[in-house]
């Protein structure tokens, strides 16, 4: 087995990697930035309703419409999806070798670092939104389907998606009750009258909901504030919530959110689509479905969202098409992705694209840097100081940084800082980073 190591361990070289699924991850780090940015600049839960705070008028309203009709849960998506194609790349070129149980010991390290790497993004770096551990989680269900046939994948990830909007039909249901009831008991204590114990706990409920959903100003001004100071202190307030996105969010969301793209990855790349060699025709019909779709179910959702004046039940109502207008749109942008791939066109932001999506990892760490700096206290501390609309002069400038640093990095070397690190700790060995380096003679070393 000694012998067998050292081609595990050999990076994957430039020629043979896959071009069309760089350019779209590279697509898919800069658009969850597109999405992330107003989680970071902004209080909860800003990042979904823009009456909470950056404003709901005029180009903040524009920016939170087109990121609704576009972009919201389809960069994900694609994030996800990718997800499972590089599962399936990586064990299927360990297993080609004859790796054995070499294949789920290498794949299982890799998650779990992964997992690892999401609990200082979110603990340490102060990102609560991080999804690098929800991958690791989600990813150690992975390795029993790696033989499953597509169709079956994309199957059974579709029943996951399914599931996942029952369950948000469910809440809105148990929710539009509880506010019904709510609703009467408030009546009778209007009244001077004492309200049956039913209708009391479902008042207690809906103002816990509103609580959460509609901060008032007071709570809004601490949680900015609460940014605004050192770092130890911004980790302190941050933990509560970083401990309820890692556990009930990740039970109630992640599985039927992530685990669903994943499986739905792995059977797209089977079938060769994310490799761009499928017909214009076939990539054409994935935007004629899937725009038209997505978009209209999208459209619908924040027009009722407006509508009715960005209240509780308005989004909870929105919610429950959620899972199928990301669906969609995101199979739109997929076809489109490759369209561009397959027809060559703009071979510069191609290769540069390219560059992002090799270094997604590193990028996508240094969003939360970058913005940690630009936003928190220990930074420049301009958290909750800016609209809406404004956050994303800061998305396009980050946009731009790594457009022109990822390739300039991969120039020289061979992967980005913390894909190497990562390789390290999951081959256990450290793996050469500069190109043109003098290979190591010692086959102990590199295998």
């Amino acid at each position: 087995m000694k012998g067998y190591k050292e081609p595990l361990f050999t990076p994957v070289e430039i020629t043979r990697r896959i071009v069309s699924i760089d350019i779209l991850r590279g697509i898919a780090v800069f658009g969850i930035l597109l999405m992330n940015i107003a989680g970071m600049g902004l209080p909860a839960p800003a990042y979904g309703d823009p009456s909470i705070a950056g404003g709901s008028e005029g180009w903040n309203l524009n920016v939170w419409i087109m990121n609704n009709l576009f972009f919201e849960g389809t960069m994900r998506a694609i994030f996800s999806m990718l997800f499972g194609a590089g599962f399936i790349l990586l064990t299927t070129r360990i297993e080609a070798k004859g790796g054995g149980a070499v294949t789920a010991d290498v794949y299982y390290r890799r998650t779990i670092w992964l997992l690892i790497f999401g609990l200082v993004h979110g603990y340490l770096l102060l990102w609560v939104g991080d999804i690098l551990y929800a991958y690791g989680l989600m990813g150690m269900f992975l390795y029993p389907f790696r033989n499953v046939t597509p169709y079956k994948l994309f199957f059974a990830g579709l029943v996951l998606l399914i599931i996942g909007s029952g369950l948000d039909i469910k809440d809105y249901i148990i929710d539009s009750e509880t506010y019904r009831k709510a609703n009467i008991a408030q009546a009778a204590i209007d009244q001077g009258e004492e309200p049956d114990k039913e209708y009391k706990k479902a008042l207690e409920a809906w103002k816990a909901i509103e609580k959460e959903a509609k901060p008032s100003e007071e709570e809004i001004q601490e949680r900015i504030e609460s940014r605004h100071k050192g770092y130890f202190s911004i980790v302190k307030s941050l933990a509560p919530i970083n401990a309820k996105f890692q556990s009930e969010f990740t039970y109630r969301y992640d599985v039927w959110d992530i685990l669903s793209m994943m499986l739905i990855g792995i059977a797209l790349f089977r079938y060769s689509v994310f490799k761009a060699e499928k017909s214009f025709r076939f990539y054409w019909m994935m935007i004629l479905i899937g725009y038209p779709v997505g978009i209209g179910i999208n459209l619908y959702e924040t027009n009722l969202i407006i509508s009715n004046n960005f209240e509780i039940l308005a989004f909870e109502k929105a919610g429950m098409t959620y899972n199928i207008g990301r669906f969609f749109t995101a199979m739109g942008h997929i076809g489109l992705v490759m369209i561009f791939c397959k027809a060559n066109l703009l071979k510069g932001l191609s290769r540069r694209l390219a560059a992002v999506g090799k270094m997604a990892l590193t990028n996508y760490i240094m969003h939360t840097v970058i913005t940690g700096i630009i936003f928190l206290g220990f930074g420049f501390s301009l958290f909750g100081k800016l609209e809406r609309h404004q956050l994303y002069f800061v998305v396009i400038g980050i946009w731009i940084l790594q457009l022109i640093l990822s390739p300039l990095w991969l120039k020289y070397f061979k992967m980005g800082p913390l894909e190497w690190f990562w390789r390290w700790l999951i081959y256990k060995q450290q793996p050469e980073l500069a190109k043109h380096s003098p290979l190591r003679q010692d086959s102990s070393e590199s295998g």
